[in-house]
């Protein structure tokens, strides 16, 4: 890896490494290392930067949405720290091209492996931790996880949930599920569930359990009022 490799990467960042080791470490995959003390890979890095991560995302939505209790924010960060999101954001910082990888890893075609990319962002963060503070690791945040809040959270969250962050920003209360009907033998019983949310139509659903049911109700209810769309 050359000097201009790391200065463009750098550029992308909006960071300048005081360590340029730290940064070579966080690309360098554990392919490539073997096992051998002489080459220190990312791990250690990728252990420190999901911590990072995580904090940097509690941070933002603790922020954002100061009305919501534990139980909204919690599937957002799920899904905002998820291996899939961090590979959307290596793609985003282009750090496949500088993976550095063992040549077996790069003929299977790894720099574009979801898990390896995923690792990789994970160590940056680290990285950027270790040479320049908890600020270091929020710049990265900012450029891609901050304007992107909304979109990454929204299709990691399941009926329920996105029905009962619709009805609280509305300040309408809980949404109340209600069984209508339960039937069939005990090996496969069928549950219909109504979806009562103030000032609306019930929306209903079905399922073999009580909570795909009251799934079922949910998406109905975001489908019908237009917050989620067929695909959702």
């Amino acid at each position: 890896m050359t000097a201009a490799d790391l200065s463009a990467l750098e550029k992308r960042l909006g960071y300048q490494f005081v360590d340029k080791s730290l940064l070579i470490r966080a690309l360098t995959h554990s392919s490539l290392s073997g096992g051998r003390e002489d080459v220190r890979d990312l791990e250690r890095l990728e252990f420190l930067g999901d911590r990072v991560l995580g904090l940097l995302t509690a941070e933002e939505l603790w922020r954002r949405y100061p009305d919501y209790e534990e139980g909204l924010l919690a599937p957002r960060l799920n899904a905002l720290v998820r291996k899939e999101t961090c590979a959307k954001a290596a793609a985003f910082f282009q750090l496949g091209e500088h993976i550095l990888l063992s040549s077996w890893e790069e003929d299977a075609g790894g720099r574009n492996k979801k898990a390896i990319l995923g690792d990789v962002m994970e160590a940056l963060l680290g990285a950027l931790y270790i040479d320049g503070g908890l600020e270091a690791a929020r710049g990265a945040f900012a450029l891609f996880w901050t304007p992107r809040l909304e979109e990454l959270a929204k299709y990691h969250r399941d009926a329920k949930t996105a029905l009962q962050e619709w009805s609280q920003r509305k300040k309408l209360g809980t949404p109340d599920y209600i069984v209508i009907e339960a039937e069939g033998p005990a090996h496969a019983p069928a549950f219909s569930v109504e979806v009562e949310v103030k000032g609306y139509e019930p929306a209903s659903g079905g399922g073999r359990s009580k909570r795909a049911a009251q799934m079922s109700a949910a998406r109905a209810f975001l489908i019908r009022e237009g917050v989620w769309d067929q695909h959702d």
